[in-house]
């Protein structure tokens, strides 16, 4: 899997805010929303984007999983 967004779901829960509310306070397109949700990687000015909203750091909105490959 990789990375993770769960814990900016939970930061939008803690601030009583949907993923709609999100896109357009910091201007997101529908395209990279729809990347945060699949979990698949967005530029890094995204997240500066949303951690410049939340006054927070990139480790309060993303998360590294890391996943055991079958071959190591």
């Amino acid at each position: 899997m990789g990375i993770s967004y769960k814990p900016l779901w939970r930061l939008l829960l803690e601030k009583d805010m949907n993923k709609t509310e999100l896109m357009r306070a910091i201007g997101l397109s529908p395209p990279t929303l729809a990347k945060l949700s699949k979990n698949e990687p967005v530029d890094g000015k995204v997240l500066e984007r949303i951690c410049l909203y939340f006054k927070c750091q990139p480790a309060d909105v993303i998360e590294y999983l890391h996943v055991e490959s079958p071959n190591t």
